[in-house]
């Protein structure tokens, strides 16, 4: 098979993970690192030892497919033009601000047979996807997202910088969208919102609690999920999860972990999943250059990004109304 040349266009602090990552692959060819600065391009090709780009309209003819790193206001406006060009995508999450920039990008792609890959990580963590090979029915889910606060990512609040991945993984273990939302938030360090806490719920009766903050003091990357006699804890940083199982006695090996309930016959059993830890950006990356290759569909869609995207846009509105609650309360006290 031969080598898939690749370009990265964004070489800031998520560009230069993908260029690490990409020039370590033995199925890619590191062709160019390309921003707009043209320092910051020339630092990031001396340390990745490719070309040095400082437009990425360059990149037409020179290669196969590009990874788009840019701030994601600027995703449509970059990969739009890449699609057209015959050039494969793999763009970051969000997919776009808006629903009719992802659109368009998914249009794009449709139109030239391209492939548009949207990078929601954590599809690519080991305990991840672990997990969704035991999973029945997911009735609950607990989810809470925590960072310290950074700079970086402040074009978009912490719902479409932070609390997105979470959405996505929601959609994808239920496989369907939430019938209503509730959604309370607020701006803190930032113009935008940086602590959000949001409830979806679905048609099934099943319920997600998801909480995404970048004032933290700490970083929490962790899920919670309840199904019919069983309990799964799942730690993202750590890709690992913890099982536990209701069941009759005799339901579980010999050498299985299990205790008693004390409710008759009935014991819990006790598994932890600790699959191989292969790094998720290296497992995403490698997956979108077999894609490449072999002109296969990707593991996370553009329809799958666009979901993620207009659930987290609904979010922000029902922040929004909360915050005009709010501030109409605030008003009608300060009128006695």
């Amino acid at each position: 098979m031969s080598r898939i040349r690749l370009a990265v266009v964004g070489a800031g602090a998520f560009g230069r993970n993908h260029l690490r990552v990409l020039r370590e692959l033995d199925s890619a060819e590191l062709v160019a690192a390309v921003d707009s600065d043209p320092g910051r391009a020339a630092a990031a090709a001396r340390e990745f030892g490719c070309e040095a780009l400082s437009d990425y309209r360059a990149l037409a003819g020179r290669v196969d497919a590009a990874v788009v790193a840019v701030p994601t206001t600027a995703h449509a406006a970059v990969a739009v033009p890449l699609l057209e060009a015959g050039i494969d995508v793999l763009v970051e999450k969000p997919i776009a601000p808006d629903l009719d920039s992802a659109q368009r990008m998914a249009a794009a792609a449709q139109s030239r047979g391209r492939i548009l890959q949207v990078g929601h990580l954590e599809r690519y963590n080991p305990a991840v996807e672990a997990v969704q090979k035991i999973l029945t029915t997911p009735l609950f889910f607990e989810i809470h997202r925590m960072s310290v606060f950074s700079p970086r990512s402040l074009d978009v609040d912490v719902v479409l910088d932070l609390m997105i991945h979470d959405i996505d993984i929601v959609l994808a273990m239920t496989g369907a969208m939430p019938e209503e939302i509730r959604a309370v938030g607020l701006a803190i360090l930032s113009h935008k919102v940086d602590i959000a806490n949001v409830r979806l719920a679905f048609a099934n009766g099943c319920v997600a609690n998801l909480t995404a903050s970048r004032v933290s003091t700490e970083k929490v990357r962790k899920v919670r999920i309840f199904q019919p006699s069983q309990y799964i804890s799942l730690d993202y940083q750590k890709r690992e999860a913890a099982v536990f199982t209701v069941g009759e006695k005799g339901q579980f090996p010999p050498d299985a972990m299990t205790a008693e309930l004390g409710l008759g016959d009935r014991q819990i059993g006790f598994d932890l999943l600790t699959p191989d830890k292969q790094e998720p950006l290296r497992a995403e990356l490698a997956d979108f250059v077999e894609c490449v290759s072999r002109r296969s569909a990707p593991r996370v869609l553009a329809d799958d990004a666009i979901r993620a995207l207009e659930v987290s846009l609904a979010i922000l509105g029902r922040i929004e109304e909360h915050l005009q609650l709010v501030s109409r309360t605030l008003s009608n006290r300060r009128t006695y």
